[in-house]
């Protein structure tokens, strides 16, 4: 591995890491009980209804270089790094950012488009973080 590629990966574990640390586990919704959940089945339609007009290829303008639109682009990241932890929902920053947890900079969607973009309801949360702690396939 190069040296610039090994300080990469190394910066983006310290920054999910610190991330983590910030956060509360105890003010996220539950994870939901459903099991076999998946990007195309479960997770796609809600960030399709929510997230995508932000957060896909199609977007006008591309909120922090995060696409939700694809399982590899979802799993990718954007300017801040990696947002979903696969197996762990709590130490993921996208988890955090639409359960409204943690910075009130990084909430999804932010408190002043709420009116036209409403937040996700716990349920909606709670089958991402099933999604995510199962391996996020």
């Amino acid at each position: 591995m190069s040296l610039k590629l090994y300080l990469c990966a190394a910066l983006s574990a310290c920054a999910v890491t610190a991330f983590a640390a910030e956060i509360d586990a105890s003010k996220l919704p539950p994870a939901s009980d459903q099991k076999d959940v998946t990007y195309d089945k479960d997770i796609k339609p809600i960030f399709e209804k929510s997230c995508f007009h932000c957060h896909s290829a199609t977007a006008e303008k591309l909120k922090g270089k995060l696409k939700l639109d694809s399982l590899p682009t979802a799993l990718k990241g954007g300017e801040n790094g990696k947002d979903i932890v696969p197996g762990n929902s709590a130490k993921s920053p996208l988890v955090a950012a639409v359960a409204h947890v943690g910075d009130e900079d990084d909430f999804m969607p932010p408190k002043k488009a709420e009116a036209k973009n409403p937040r996700l309801t716990p349920e909606q949360i709670g089958l991402i973080r099933a999604w995510i702690d199962q391996g996020a396939k």
